[in-house]
């Protein structure tokens, strides 16, 4: 899918990025921040200002030619639409994402800038147009955010798998090691020595065996590694909210790619399957196995799925759902960070234990499964 393409119906402000052959062009540089306790009416002329500074064309319009509206988002950032009415009389919109307070303790910054790049070189997310102190500006994407019943959708379930093999397929410069166990191990060491002014908070954070957790974390690090899991530059948090869709042109969009690192294909396919069930971790939207065989089909041969073999499905079914577990430890850490440093009005502690207890209610099942196949395949001698 060519840059052209995937941007139509968007704001298209200074030209198309990249080349065509997935090399980016550069992108503007601004020094200015925002403060993100201020209220949006408070916030706004800092806003507009940031657009004019970062945007040629809107630097010498008038004011009052600009509005600012709260998008829906996640729950890490704060997302702004910024529409202008140009000389020209059309009106022309970005999109500004505020990073939340204290996101850089589990995201790399850096590194997620170093993919967009290349990411919307190749077609994904929206047009990179500017970066500014604690945030960045994107073009504008005319489509629906999905809900998380929309993903077990056949159509969109085969749409979604089709992407996601084109977007392990793009080439992100810099080291191929999988980050996977590298930030989980982080993520426990950060989350294991936490201090809650709450004295509540506190009291359930001290219910919690570290211990345990360490020990699940490198049982399920051995087992995937037995797995030969090839290693992608993986989005790792396609949830329903970084997927939306154009209902009118049937275009998909995968978008925001704070998390995405070299990783395994199996958790980008795991960790999306347990996103069925939304933010309220209802589990038993869990996809079942002749929905996840769908999704293979499109996603190992996205142009004729019905050729994919058993032995295949059946190899990349216990791939994913292994990986599932390591999911589940991923967001149940990163959790327990955002308790203590997130100021979002979210309960991150109860959290931890949807998405913890989930964990070991499967983790028996699947861990079987996976060393039943191991055992038939003759891989589980010793680690990859």
């Amino acid at each position: 899918m060519g840059a052209e393409k995937i941007y139509n119906g968007s704001v298209d402000l200074g030209g198309v990025v990249g080349d065509g052959e997935g090399n980016p062009e550069s992108y503007r540089l601004s020094t200015l921040s925002v403060d993100l306790s201020l209220p949006l009416p408070a916030m706004t002329p800092r806003i507009i200002e940031l657009c004019k500074d970062l945007l040629n064309e809107w630097s010498e319009l008038d004011n009052s030619r600009f509005s600012v509206e709260t998008v829906s988002g996640g729950i890490t950032n704060l997302l702004l639409k910024v529409t202008v009415k140009e000389e020209s009389g059309s009106c022309v919109s970005v999109t500004v994402r505020l990073y939340g307070p204290n996101t850089d303790y589990v995201i790399n910054r850096d590194r997620e800038l170093q993919a967009i790049k290349y990411l919307s070189a190749a077609g994904f997310g929206a047009k990179l147009l500017g970066v500014f102190k604690n945030g960045m500006v994107q073009s504008f994407i005319h489509a629906r955010t999905l809900e998380p019943s929309d993903m077990r959708k056949p159509k969109l379930a085969a749409e979604i798998a089709k992407q996601l093999n084109k977007f392990h397929k793009v080439y992100i410069p810099g080291s191929k090691e999988p980050q996977l166990w590298n930030e989980i191990l982080k993520f426990y060491e950060k989350a294991s020595a936490l201090q809650f002014d709450d004295t509540g908070k506190q009291s359930i954070y001290d219910t919690i065996s570290f211990k345990e957790i360490h020990n699940e974390v490198l049982e399920i690090k051995e087992l995937t590694s037995l797995l030969n899991s090839p290693v992608v530059f993986a989005h790792n948090d396609l949830l329903s909210g970084n997927i939306m869709l154009n209902e009118e042109e049937e275009r998909l969009y995968v978008i925001d790619f704070e998390y995405g690192s070299y990783s395994y294909r199996g958790f980008d396919i795991g960790n999306h399957f347990n996103e069925y069930a939304g933010y309220d971790c209802d589990y038993s939207c869990y996809p079942s196995k002749e929905e996840q065989y769908h999704f293979f089909r499109h996603y190992l041969k996205p142009e004729k799925p019905d050729e994919v073999s058993q032995k295949d499905l059946e190899a990349l079914y216990v791939e994913s759902n292994t990986f599932m577990l390591a999911s589940h430890l991923y967001w149940a850490l990163w959790a327990l960070i955002q308790a203590r440093m997130s100021p979002i009005d979210f309960d991150y502690l109860a959290y931890f234990f949807l998405r913890y207890n989930e964990y070991k209610k499967q983790k028996e099942k699947y861990c079987s499964l996976a060393r039943s196949f191991l055992s038939r395949s003759g891989l589980g001698c010793e680690p990859a």
